[in-house]
């Protein structure tokens, strides 16, 4: 099994290598999109997890959720959960304990979620607490990222608007970045575990 290193300091971070390109990305803008691509992912065993939600400037204003990530090994689906709607195949999806959903700080998520809809999340894997069997301290994802592949994340879309009508390549990539390393992290770490 490989020695990770704990920590990572922000100079290293600096000189790694950027990832460019996790796979493909698709954008789900209606319930009736949502309905097929649900077919698609109740097939997946594990999955990357993610959500964005519109960043307030204003004291006392919260925004809902905007956005739900869910990656598989290539593609990222971004749900938009306003014009979606409530989407009884989304709550099974979430709710199913058949399937993987790695994620990271994932009971901020949840907090969100349910103010979009009631959601009772099942076989959720939260990555900040995983990488600690692996002697990993960091809590970023970035810097996991970083200890496990030696490459970097880029993160500079962060407060964007997530309600916008049209969702810019660089914020569509952005958003599917964490869904997508999520479940490579999750699997890099489990292949090492198997090889034990």
């Amino acid at each position: 099994m490989i020695n990770y290193s704990t920590h990572i300091t922000k100079t290293e971070l600096a000189e790694l290598p950027v990832v460019q390109n996790f796979g493909k990305i698709v954008v789900v803008n209606t319930s009736q999109e949502a309905d097929d691509v649900v077919s698609l992912l109740m097939q997946e065993s594990v999955i990357g997890f993610d959500t964005e939600t519109r960043p307030s400037f204003t004291k006392n204003v919260r925004y809902t959720v905007s956005l739900l990530q869910l990656a598989t090994a290539n593609t990222c689906y971004l749900f938009r959960l306003k014009s979606i709607g409530q989407h009884d195949g989304l709550k099974q999806l979430l709710e199913s304990s058949e399937i993987k959903k790695i994620g990271l700080s994932v009971h901020d998520d949840f907090m969100s979620l349910n103010k979009w809809m009631r959601v009772y999340p099942k076989n959720f894997i939260e990555l900040q607490k995983y990488v600690e069997a692996f002697d990993i301290e960091e809590k970023s994802l970035q810097k996991i990222y970083a200890i496990v592949f030696a490459k970097k994340i880029s993160k500079s879309q962060q407060l964007s608007n997530w309600e916008a009508p049209i969702l810019s390549p660089q914020q569509q990539a952005y958003a599917a970045i964490d869904a997508f390393a999520c479940r490579e992290v999750y699997l890099e770490l489990q292949k090492q575990a198997i090889a034990l």
